[in-house]
């Protein structure tokens, strides 16, 4: 059997990065048994569906890394690939249920469902479709349509259980009080997820459904319709739910709430992660551990590793913790260990959904910042901050920098009123010649060099930390070196 996967976003927001993980399983489910990857966009919803949000979607994939083989940009046999495309084929399939006794229409008006729901809460009860569209006459039915009168189609589910047959937890049953006959094309003619993801997932001969255990409660509607048709059952597996470490759901809301909080809101969409300065590889391979576990206690992986790791049986059901720390470190790890060709390429993907004074950098002092940073940047956007004083016209200083290295040392003054006069008249200006310099007048002064480095440093840094004071000054150049001491003996 030739395996086929998808991932199916709704074009409504931005990549969250749980949607993200249902990518990456999709992807390395298929890239390990050498079948193909559908990418399909769900845009049925026509208030929430945008192209900006479609257009961040295809972007976010292509900075993970998951190219698709069927979809949109690379099309396929089995296209189009944008459902609001696909309308003919669904009124085709709902006319087929209509004619075989498994759907009908409803024309309930918006006000007698609103009553119903408000008396099914009323008596402490779920709201669940009485059929009464079933007592219709067919000249009823007529009489209605003659008037122009609005309705949904819903289908018509079997009065038996159903049994929802999972990879990763095993046998799951539906009884019949829990299901009830939903909606599948709605008054605008537009086919409801259900409706759509079945006759989709068939045209599109996807074998295997991957995907979160939100949807398991969606699955026996599928599973009915599939059998209306005769379709047949794709394999079924539902990932347990990604929560933040205090055990709450991790929801595009938590940014709203911590905005209204006056707090500084967290990732949750891939788009969020690559403004922060993470790298797709990084975020894959953390993302991959939500609920899968390549075995041993092996971690850090490549994208190869992992597909040649990966089994569905190996994903768990316990609901898996985003913890942050964790992404930060393996993506210090990915920093550090990447070769400079990538590097370069990943800053500069950072560069493009950012505004940063290295993204005006000049190439080579650009890559000379590359050299100094990434020993020591757990994120690009540390990288670009910490790096930010060699790239402006003009510094901030750290009062606490000031005040503890420069004002408070009394022999700071004296050191950098020494050392202006002496690397004004520096030349060539080479790290060999500035460590020359400064060393020679540290033991000519007989001082110990944080007393010489310190208050250089501040000076030219606006903080006390930087990396090495001599690989730093050469990178700054002799001009800003010199201007900024100059400007901190007034700051004495």
């Amino acid at each position: 059997m030739s395996i086929v996967t998808r991932f199916a976003p709704s074009p409504t927001g931005y990549l969250h990065v749980g949607g993200s993980r249902t990518a990456l399983f999709n992807w390395l489910l298929a890239r390990k048994l050498g079948g193909k990857f559908v990418l399909r966009i769900e845009d049925t919803d026509q208030v929430r569906s945008t192209e900006e949000s479609t257009r961040k979607i295809l972007e976010d994939m292509h900075w993970l890394g998951l190219t698709w083989d069927e979809g949109p940009e690379v099309n396929g046999p089995n296209g189009p690939y944008f459902q609001s495309q696909r309308l003919e084929i669904y009124r085709k399939y709902a006319e087929q249920l209509l004619a075989a006794g498994r759907a009908y229409k409803c024309f309930e008006t918006p006000e007698e469902l609103a009553a119903a729901r408000t008396k099914a809460k009323a008596e402490g009860r779920p709201l669940k479709y009485n059929r009464a569209a079933l007592k219709l006459l067919p000249e009823q039915i007529k009489d209605l349509e003659t008037q122009g009168r609005p309705f949904v189609i819903r289908f018509h589910m079997p009065d038996t259980d159903i049994v929802v047959h999972d990879v990763i937890l095993g046998d799951v049953t539906f009884k019949v009080p829990e299901l009830e006959d939903f909606v599948i094309v709605k008054s605008d003619g537009f086919p409801t997820y259900h409706f759509a993801v079945v006759v989709d997932d068939y045209l599109m001969q996807v074998t295997h459904v991957l995907r979160g255990q939100e949807h398991l409660m969606n699955t026996p509607k599928h599973q009915a319709l599939q059998e209306a048709f005769g379709f047949p059952h794709p394999v079924y597996a539902h990932m347990p739910l990604i929560f933040n470490m205090d055990g709450s759901k991790m929801s595009k809301r938590d940014k709203e709430k911590a905005i209204k909080a006056g707090k500084t809101p967290p990732e949750i969409d891939v788009h969020d992660f690559r403004v922060a300065g993470y790298m797709p590889e990084a975020l894959l391979n953390f993302v991959s551990l939500l609920g899968w576990s390549p075995g041993g206690d092996r971690e850090l992986m490549s994208i190869a590793e992992m597909t040649q790791l990966f089994s569905v049986e190996r994903i768990g059901k316990t609901n898996a913790k985003f913890d942050r720390d964790k992404l930060r470190a393996f993506n210090t790890e990915y920093i550090k260990t990447a070769t400079r060709e990538r590097l370069r390429e990943v800053v500069q993907q950072f560069l493009d959904v950012t505004d940063y004074p290295l993204k005006h950098a000049d190439p080579g002092v650009r890559e000379q910042i590359l050299e100094l940073y990434q020993p020591r940047s757990r994120t690009l956007v540390e990288m670009a901050e910490m790096s930010r004083f060699f790239l402006v016209d003009e510094i901030t200083y750290d009062p606490k920098a000031v005040d503890k290295v420069l004002k408070k040392d009394e022999g700071a003054a004296a050191v950098l009123a020494d050392l202006l006069d002496r690397l004004t008249g520096l030349a060539p200006w080479t790290v060999e010649s500035l460590t020359q310099c400064i060393d020679g007048y540290a033991a000519e002064k007989q001082l110990k060099m944080p007393k010489v480095a310190q208050p250089i440093r501040v000076a030219v840094a606006g903080t006390a930390v930087s990396p090495p004071l001599y690989e730093t000054l050469h990178v700054l150049g002799k001009e800003k070196t010199i201007k900024r001491i100059a400007q901190a003996k007034q700051l004495l």
